[in-house]
């Protein structure tokens, strides 16, 4: 494979993924709100939430039901942020999700 000199040199940053289901909240708050606000707070320019079809986890299955109507499905919240910045969160976003969530960090490169 040839690099393309066109292509800046990537930076090395993080991927955090929070992955909670879509009913759950902090201090009644949605946690989505909570979690969305707290990046911003800390100055990570943007973030995606994506709500999943279905899912099973610790907390057992989600799923829409029938009629679409009851719908606690996995919401998956990410952003890219430098290592500082994740490193300072994570202690917070782990003590708002507990164990009721799962939280990721993966290196990526961002060009």
């Amino acid at each position: 494979m040839v690099a393309d000199s066109s292509l800046p040199a990537p930076r090395k940053m993080l991927r955090l993924t929070v992955i909670v289901k879509a009913r759950d909240s902090f201090n009644g708050k949605p946690m989505v709100d909570v979690l969305i606000s707290l990046f911003k707070d800390a100055g990570i320019s943007g973030a995606t939430v994506t709500h999943a079809a279905r899912g099973y986890g610790a907390r057992g299955v989600a799923r829409a039901d029938i009629l679409g109507l009851s719908v606690n499905l996995p919401t998956i919240i990410e952003t890219v942020a430098d290592h500082d910045k994740v490193g300072e969160l994570l202690p917070e976003i782990h003590r708002m999700v507990g164990s009721d969530g799962l939280i990721t960090t993966e290196e990526v490169n961002v060009y």
